[in-house]
């Protein structure tokens, strides 16, 4: 196989909600200990070539809970990609990046482009996308008009059918896909923040959110309400004529 004819198999978690101390729960679940068997989980499959982790990473914003974010990352001994959630500290999640994680930016694997998008704004729940990442994504497309684009990001761009999250999602989603609809290469967009599994589709753009690596939110609930559903992570095969195979694991106790 050539370069641009190979799969490309990323792996996404998100919402890992870790704290510094290892008691710590998060709605009454251990999120270290969660984090952990999703993660024994994602090594019984092939290594992916890249790991996404979408943010909502260290809940108590401490620099020690990035530390232990990282020494877990790299138990799945792959290149990680990572974006700061509402509940981040930009800087200390900045501060572990090193050869095999970065922040944001965009990626080149085989014959596709994968776009990280920051849209923290710091002290609020929702989210953002400043003019400098609107910039850097439609600069990003104009560059990449021989590949096929998978965009991640942490607030959703679109309704998930739940009241109350949906009023802390991306504010001006509509600048976003109005980028995205000058260019004809965007094969997906994924994102994290909803604790829930939810698929969509917009002019023939795959819109996905990723269960959290700990609790769930329940779906189509009008106020905060948990669902009883256990951790999870998305695998996904970015096939080079642009189909995207994907499917969430639930990670049972």
């Amino acid at each position: 196989m050539s370069a641009d004819s190979t799969p490309v198999r990323l792996l996404q978690i998100t919402d890992t909600h870790l704290y510094a101390e290892p008691e710590k729960t998060l709605y009454g679940v251990n999120t270290r200990a969660s984090l952990q068997r999703v993660l024994s989980a994602a090594r019984r499959h092939p290594k992916p070539d890249l790991v996404l982790a979408t943010g909502d990473l260290v809940h108590d914003e401490s620099p020690a809970g990035y530390h232990i974010l990282k020494a877990l990352l790299h138990t799945l001994d792959a290149p990680v990609a990572a974006i700061a959630g509402n509940h981040d500290a930009l800087d200390s999640l900045q501060a572990i990046t090193g050869p095999n994680i970065c922040v944001g930016g965009k990626h080149i694997l085989a014959a596709w482009c994968i776009v990280l998008l920051n849209t923290l704004v710091s002290g609020e729940t929702g989210g953002h996308l400043q003019a400098s990442e609107l910039q850097f994504l439609e600069t990003t497309l104009a560059q990449s008009s021989d590949a096929h684009v998978l965009i991640a990001l942490h607030h959703q761009p679109v309704a998930v059918g739940c009241a109350w999250l949906d009023r802390i999602g991306l504010d001006n989603a509509d600048e976003f896909f109005d980028v995205l609809d000058r260019y004809h290469g965007v094969r997906g967009v994924l994102w994290g923040h909803v604790h829930q599994a939810f698929e969509s589709e917009r002019r023939g753009v795959r819109l996905m959110a990723t269960p959290s690596t700990c609790a769930q939110f329940l779906p189509d609930s009008n106020d905060f309400a948990l669902d009883t559903r256990p951790p999870g992570m998305r695998r996904l095969t970015l096939h080079p004529d642009g189909r995207i195979e994907t499917e969430i694991e639930w990670i049972g106790n």
